[in-house]
Formats: C-alpha cells, sequence, structure tokens
C-alpha cells in the first residue's frame, strides 16, 4: 500500500513533473485519486469525453484504437507515463480505448485541476504538447511502416 509520500515520489521520476517544488507535487498526489484496475478493465473508452487525465503508477496499459467492431492495439505504455491528457488538454473526445494488461494502478487527475496545474506553471504545457508530438511522430512511422510492409 502506498503512501502520499510514495506517490510524490512516483511524481517526482515522471519527467512531466520532474520540475515541479515538491510541495506542489505533494498537493498534485492528494488532490488526485489512487485507482486500480484488474486486466482487462478499461480506464477510458474511445469517443468518451475526456474528464481526468491518468498516470500509471504501476503496470501496463494498451493503448487500443477501434473501427467497425475491429480492436487493434497500438501501444502500451508502462510505469509512470501520462494517459488521458490528450482528451483533456485539447478538449476533444478520447481518441482511444485504454485497457489494463495485468493489475494496473494509476493516478487519476481530474480535469479541472490538470487544467490548473498548467495555468500554473505554463512550462507543464510545453512538456505535454512535446510529448504529444513524439507520440505522433511514432505513430506516423509506425503506420508508414505498416504500410510499406502490407504493399511487400
Amino acid at each position: 500500500m502506498s503512501t502520499l509520500r510514495d506517490e510524490v515520489e512516483v511524481l517526482r521520476k515522471i519527467p512531466l513533473f520532474a520540475a515541479m517544488d515538491p510541495a506542489k507535487l505533494k498537493l498534485l498526489a492528494y488532490a488526485s485519486d489512487k485507482v486500480e484496475f484488474e486486466h482487462g478493465q478499461v480506464l477510458f473508452r474511445q469517443g468518451d469525453a475526456g474528464d481526468s487525465a491518468f498516470i500509471v503508477l504501476s503496470g501496463v496499459a494498451d493503448i487500443i484504437s477501434e473501427s467497425g467492431g475491429t480492436e487493434v492495439v497500438v501501444a502500451q505504455l508502462r510505469d509512470h507515463a501520462l494517459l488521458g491528457e490528450m482528451s483533456v488538454f485539447c478538449d476533444i473526445p478520447r481518441s482511444a480505448t485504454v485497457r489494463a494488461n495485468g493489475r494496473l494502478t494509476a493516478l487519476k487527475i481530474g480535469k479541472g485541476y490538470f487544467l490548473e496545474l498548467i495555468k500554473e506553471f505554463p512550462e507543464l504545457a510545453s512538456r505535454i504538447i512535446r510529448e504529444l508530438a513524439f507520440r505522433l511522430a511514432k505513430t506516423t512511422a509506425d503506420l508508414a511502416a505498416a504500410e510499406r510492409a502490407a504493399r511487400h
């Protein structure tokens, strides 16, 4: 069972939050809800409204694209990953379904508090944009590789 101190230590290891003052990290950990998911449980579904972001404390999350009744695991995110921030940050529906692959423990950060953090720490917004850009570049490269493989 983790304590608030443990959660602050995990937050400190996440590059997105590494520069934040320890007191602010403690407030973030306190304002967040610790949630646990069993294998196969869904954190959120593609198309849902983005009411929160998640930080994976431990475990693996499958990022799933759904189309025409078919599911494709497009990525897996592990310990210390930030999930769901795109829909919260950009105020758009969830772009993918996220499902626990094994036992997963996370901190759930409500949309209002997440947006307040961004206002208080503008450098956080630039880090989120950078992370989203890296993910987009990786997805684009993976898609191009899949298209090349399909042609051969």
